[in-house]
């Protein structure tokens, strides 16, 4: 039972984070980035400075998943901020989402950038 319980917490944010991040895309991403490296090494950049406590204090987090239609999503928790991580002639491809125009997102994108 014990064991249960943590799994069922986590399916559940997981899902909330899902539905927020399939809300978002169905609009406009708040930036897109370009790099001329491999999808894989962007999205683990950005996973890993996402993760800096030292930037991010608390709210550092970053996970990462491969998408169904191929590349990979970077979030935070409750989905707060996520790129979508993919391949384009040349290089990859990487919309940056928000849910807010704050600091946070603000680093969050300047982590981002530095992955290029």
């Amino acid at each position: 039972m014990r064991a249960i319980l943590p799994i069922t917490v986590a399916l559940l944010l997981a899902g909330c984070a899902s539905s927020t991040m399939e809300a978002a895309r169905n609009g406009a991403p708040t930036a897109q980035l370009d790099s001329h490296k491999t999808p894989d090494l962007v999205a683990q950049c950005i996973q890993f400075s996402w993760q800096e406590e030292n930037t991010f204090g608390v709210d550092a987090s970053g996970y990462l998943e491969a998408r169904k239609q191929g590349g990979f999503t970077v979030y935070t928790r409750e989905a707060e901020s996520f790129v979508d991580v993919y391949a384009q002639a040349g290089g990859t491809r990487v919309d940056y989402y928000a849910q807010k125009n704050d600091g946070m997102a603000l680093r969050r994108r300047a982590a981002a950038a530095t992955c290029l």
